[in-house]
């Protein structure tokens, strides 16, 4: 590191420590960037270079980190949570909850008990499925080698909600992906837990053409956070979507396949199945 970068380095430090120590009273952009000596500008640009997100950004992680712990507090109201995080009113911390862990607060609080899942396990053309569907959309599609053990993982994803196993109309919809046209993704319902960083990297995934092959590094570039990889690697493997979310796609730089949440072998068939598709298809043309 020359002198330079650790100048930069002591400077996103402080930085950070600031956040942390100070994120009840939300200071904005033009205090931080003045306690590191820096304009506003230079600060931003400066902050997510090192850091992988802007500093509202990283505010905004340290906030509702900080909310989710008073939540767990069954005693706690929304105003109460608002208050001790230093927001000016429960319709901000709605919009923070929203944005960062794509629910409500009172949905984190509740621990979904009001919400109800319906599940069947399916065969499909890389074997037995486990799909599960809200009213909103499909919630969860993971590959069942053992019927039990893909229950529990379902339900530790969803601790509190009521499970019916039943098959419906949402579950078929997307089950037909395997036989219409891969262009036809997008009419399918999906109904997602994530952050905004991790929906930002599912839909990258959705744009990977049918057949083709993307970096961690690639994606990286599509969501204009070229220095994320790892961060996206993680956010690909939380990706609760098999198949249709297309994470499989995804290889290294390097050309070793990566990990997949499903197996490698499993990972190996789909692309070998996906390429074999694109090839008989150019050949029709």
């Amino acid at each position: 590191m020359n002198p330079q970068e650790q100048i930069n380095y002591n400077r996103i430090e402080k930085a950070i420590a600031y956040i942390q120590e100070n994120f009840t009273k939300q200071p904005d952009l033009e205090e931080i960037a003045e306690k590191v000596h820096l304009s506003p500008f230079h600060f931003q640009r400066l902050f997510t270079d090192w850091a992988g997100v802007s500093p509202k950004k990283f505010l905004q992680y340290i906030s509702v980190q900080h909310a989710k712990k008073i939540l767990d507090d069954s005693k706690t109201t929304l105003f109460n949570t608002a208050y001790q995080t230093g927001l000016s009113g429960t319709g901000r911390l709605h919009d923070l909850f929203v944005k960062i862990e794509g629910m409500t607060p009172g949905e984190y609080k509740n621990k979904g008990k009001n919400l109800t899942i319906n599940y069947s396990y399916q065969n499909s053309l890389f074997g037995e499925i486990l799909i599960a569907s809200t009213a909103k959309g499909i919630c969860y599609m993971g590959f069942s080698n053992e019927k039990a053990s893909s229950f529990r993982e379902l339900k530790s994803r969803f601790p509190a909600v009521t499970f019916f196993q039943q098959t419906d109309e949402i579950q078929l919809n997307a089950l037909q992906m395997q036989s219409h046209n891969w262009n036809k993704v997008s009419c399918i319902k999906l109904h997602l837990k994530s952050t905004d960083f991790q929906l930002k990297v599912w839909e990258a995934l959705l744009k990977i053409p049918f057949g083709n092959l993307a970096t961690y590094a690639d994606i990286a570039q599509k969501i204009g956070n070229p220095k994320a990889s790892r961060a996206v690697g993680t956010a690909i493997g939380k990706n609760p979507i098999a198949f249709l979310i297309p994470c499989h796609r995804v290889i290294q730089s390097t050309g070793m396949l990566g990990g997949y949440m499903w197996g490698n072998t499993k990972k190996t068939a789909i692309i070998g199945w996906e390429a074999a598709k694109t090839e008989t298809s150019t050949k029709i043309r």
